[in-house]
């Protein structure tokens, strides 16, 4: 038994690389061929998260925990953007995530589902952080995407009314007043 679950859990863990191989496809729309992969927006997303945690004084490593595991499910639903889940109705979120780890250790499946049920309920103060993370990440990404000349207005207005902490707003008010690269500019000598 531990070493079928053990088995389940290296299986999850193979399951989880497909991310970086994802894209997020919303950012096709732009005209952007490239754009970063679900890893690389849940990378970030769990960094502003912790970020957005200490500022708001909300648990930092359960808020990153609830950020790493918000877009899981992607490796077996792909990134639906937001116009595509008008047409497509995809299970729940915690549907897939309980398919991805049936054969996972005990612990881990109670771990990550209980991760993605307070994630999808919003109801604590931790998940409303982790939301608005992954708002935030999004406008953050925006900004830079619109850096390089693409058209993301819609994309930076959408993620700006999903903010509820007024951290998240402050940081994102600052995010669209300064170039992406501005953090070369406050190094020190």
């Amino acid at each position: 038994m531990a070493e079928d679950t053990t088995r389940g859990t290296a299986s999850f863990l193979f399951e989880l690389g497909v991310l970086k191989q994802v894209n997020r496809t919303g950012w096709w729309f732009t005209g952007n061929k490239t754009p970063e992969s679900v890893a690389e927006h849940s990378f970030r997303v769990g960094a502003i998260g912790a970020v957005l945690a200490m500022m708001e004084g909300a648990d930092a490593s359960r808020v990153a925990l609830l950020c790493l595991f918000h877009d899981t499910q992607e490796t077996r639903t792909t990134d639906i953007p937001h116009i595509g889940r008008r047409y497509v109705k995809a299970l729940p979120n915690e549907a897939v995530t309980a398919d991805q780890i049936a054969n996972a250790h005990p612990s881990v499946r109670e771990g990550v589902s209980a991760a993605v049920a307070e994630y999808e309920a919003g109801e604590t103060p931790e998940a409303r952080v982790a939301r608005d993370a992954d708002k935030l990440e999004c406008l953050i990404q925006a900004v830079e995407y619109r850096q390089q000349g693409y058209e993301v207005q819609p994309w930076i207005d959408s993620s700006l009314a999903s903010l509820t902490t007024p951290s998240a707003k402050t940081l994102a008010e600052s995010a669209l007043t300064m170039p992406p690269l501005q953090w070369q500019k406050n190094m020190r000598p």
